[in-house]
């Protein structure tokens, strides 16, 4: 077995193993699934180690035929827009089990479908087929469904309803798009170098309509305005484990397709980016004043979760080198902050069995390592210098600029409505009116300390030393925005 395939396979076992403990062994259970999101973790971060950061094609690549009569493979690869993803959500799936310690009920149906959702988001960003990748995307329904139906809030009903219907309305324009590119393809095959060469070949128009299939599909997922009306209440709803998953890794499965449909479809792309801008400048405008008004931390961060990826497709946008990689980064750097504000919210609920930030008053004094991460991940989030959404948001604001001018300076109010809202919860952590009933909760035990202290040192990491990162990056991001350089290239 190759190493993606040994990758994409180990939680899919630990799944298949949980089936066969007896349900009231919760320690084995949980021992099994660490074991197994663990070694998960372990191989895909030896993966940067052998890859060859100056070539933009697929590495690690792995064929073999899987349906001859439809031309489809089971091809898997990746490059320097799949990887960190394959990184982001293996580390994610083991920190969302650190905070799965307060499931006591159902506690091996919960770890099963949370490693069939690692399994079917490492299929996603690993997948080199098209029919694979639908597959794929599609199965990380079921156990999402089941986790927010089974073990989320009062009104985990709706949240969980809502959110198959918003995907699965949003994966029927997805595949009309693909069924499409197939049924004009001349090679009969979903490999995904076959049907891009199909669609860079069809004409303006067509390209149109595929790319608007796509746009409907990814954007769902990622989501950005007004396609975004599942992920409040999903992430308000859902147990805090499973929005850490949700928030950094799932969201990015959006974006990471729709820069696939960019590079597939360049013609469509130049013709349709100016309103993609437009629907990135009011994606972050309207999800910072949305987070503004929220009083419940977790409503806050899933809004702010739309502001942040309206910064990803202003990126994709822009169609440039500076933006494309601003793109992937913050895909990056929202992944690991949204996940530690997350994990905190979760281990603050559990301890104080609230999720009012007003209820958070001087929780330094009380509980300070919970109180200086979440105000490392706050920062972080807002763009502070030094952090990962600094070197991100630069980075695609940059590349805004290359493309659309002085037009971006309207980004600044949602940048400045993003600070406000970050600075009101650190004002409170530190300098609110000390609550009676936070007396005596417990601060960060020693796992939750060591979730929390690995994905912080990821924000400083890309924060502070981003050259590897970028570096992983560059040739792929190069590659794409080669396909529109001569087009913006003003007359000698």
């Amino acid at each position: 077995m190759q190493i993606l395939s040994l990758i994409l396979w180990t939680p899919f076992l630990g799944a298949l193993a949980l089936a066969f403990v007896p349900p009231w062994r919760r320690r084995l259970i949980r021992r099994i699934a660490f074991a197994s999101a663990g070694l998960t973790a372990l191989l895909a971060c030896g993966l940067p180690w052998g890859f060859d950061t100056t070539a933009p094609s697929v590495q690690f690549m792995e064929s073999r035929v899987w349906n001859p009569e439809l031309g489809s493979y089971y091809a898997l690869g990746v490059d320097g827009v799949s990887l960190p993803m394959v990184l982001l959500s293996s580390v994610l799936c083991l920190v969302a089990l650190v905070a799965s310690g307060g499931v006591k009920q159902r506690a091996k149906g919960y770890h099963i479908a949370l490693l069939a959702l690692e399994f079917g988001m490492l299929g996603v960003f690993m997948a080199q087929d098209w029919s694979l990748f639908f597959v794929f995307w599609e199965l990380t329904l079921i156990p999402l469904f089941f986790l927010i139906d089974q073990w989320g809030g009062p009104r985990r009903h709706t949240a969980s309803l809502n959110f198959v219907l918003y995907t699965m309305g949003g994966s029927v324009f997805m595949l009309m798009s693909l069924l499409l590119i197939f049924t004009l393809s001349a090679e009969h095959s979903t490999g995904m170098d076959a049907m891009l060469r199909t669609a860079r070949a069809l004409p303006r128009e067509q390209q149109l309509w595929v790319f608007l299939g796509f746009l409907i599909g990814f954007g769902v997922k990622m989501p950005v305005f007004p396609l975004h009306g599942w992920l409040p209440l999903a992430h308000v709803e859902a147990p805090s484990p499973v929005s850490i998953l949700l928030s950094g890794a799932m969201l990015k499965m959006g974006a990471y397709g729709l820069i696939k449909a960019t590079g597939m479809l360049p013609a469509a792309a130049l013709e349709l980016h100016g309103w993609l801008a437009g629907m990135a400048l009011v994606s972050i405008l309207y999800g910072a004043l949305l987070a503004f008004r929220q009083t419940d931390l977790k409503a806050m961060i899933a809004y702010s979760s739309v502001s942040h990826m309206g910064v990803v497709l202003l990126g994709i946008a822009s169609l440039n080198q500076a933006g494309l990689l601003g793109a992937v980064l913050q895909m990056s750097a929202h992944g690991l902050t949204a996940a530690i504000l997350f994990l905190l919210a979760g281990l603050l609920y559990e301890r104080t069995h609230t999720r009012e930030i007003a209820d958070y008053g001087a929780l330094a004094q009380t509980a300070p390592r919970c109180a200086g991460f979440a105000t490392l991940a706050l920062l972080a989030a807002m763009g502070l210098p030094g952090s990962a959404g600094f070197v991100a948001e630069l980075h695609a604001l940059v590349g805004g600029f290359q493309r659309f001018g002085w037009t971006m300076a309207c980004t600044s109010v949602g940048i400045l409505v993003g600070a406000a809202y970050g600075l009101r919860v650190v004002d409170g952590l530190f300098a609110g009116v000390p609550q009676p009933g936070l007396n005596g909760i417990a601060d960060l035990r020693g796992h939750e300390l060591a979730a929390a202290g690995a994905l912080a040192l990821g924000i400083l990491w890309l924060g502070l030393a981003p050259t590897g990162a970028i570096a992983l990056m560059s040739a792929k991001v190069g590659e794409l925005s080669a396909l529109f350089v001569p087009k913006f290239m003003p007359p000698l």
